[in-house]
């Protein structure tokens, strides 16, 4: 892979990584509810999940969904099903003075099986993997794995970091309760171009 390549690469990734999808929304209301430490499973779980889910893909397992392809069906309604699921448990998260009690950040293989369900990290793993290892070598497949391990961890992380910034603000159970519920809107706002991709 050449070197130009390479930073396209990066690039790409860098900016799949950054921006707001399902994963960062999660992880900076996580930050937000628990803080940066207990997070750290979760944001692990993301970055690890994600360089394992490219692996697999690049390895053919795409083919495998080509050839049942009600399997699509399938995963989109889980994916949309879970989602709702996990803005609902942001939305009703409890103070940061009560997770103690009675929250529990998502652990790291929580994490890591949700990029399986996750429909931004599909279109990045399926776009990573076609365009920058079109021909599906073992070498190219694993490059690609790399870069985004080394980038998307980072960006994930400051998702976190944000989140946990805002336990200054969120000083209050209605301040807190608006941000949850916020956030469990844009992620169920993330779903717009799987639930109705003929408008995306």
């Amino acid at each position: 892979m050449s070197l130009e390549l390479i930073t396209a690469l990066a690039a790409f990734a860098f900016v799949t990584s950054i921006t707001p999808g399902p994963n960062n929304l999660m992880l900076m209301a996580s930050g937000a509810n628990f803080g940066f430490r207990r997070t750290i499973p979760h944001m692990l779980g993301v970055g690890l999940g994600f360089v394992f889910m490219v692996v697999l893909v690049g390895a053919g397992l795409v083919q495998v969904f080509d050839a049942y392809p009600v399997s699509y069906t399938v995963l989109k309604v889980f994916s949309v099903a879970y989602l709702l699921y996990l803005a609902w448990k942001i939305a009703t998260a409890a103070p940061p003075q009560d997770t103690a009690r009675s929250g529990t950040p998502i652990t790291f293989v929580q994490a890591a099986l949700f990029q399986w369900v996750n429909p931004k990290a599909w279109a990045m793993a399926l776009t990573a993997v076609s365009v920058y290892a079109p021909s599906q070598s073992l070498g190219a497949i694993a490059l690609v794995a790399v870069v985004f391990g080394a980038i998307n961890l980072p960006s994930v992380s400051s998702w976190t970091v944000l989140g946990q910034q805002m336990r200054r603000v969120l000083t209050n159970r209605a301040r807190l309760r608006a941000f949850n519920v916020t956030m469990a809107v844009l992620l169920v706002a993330s779903l717009y171009p799987v639930v109705l991709p003929q408008a995306a």
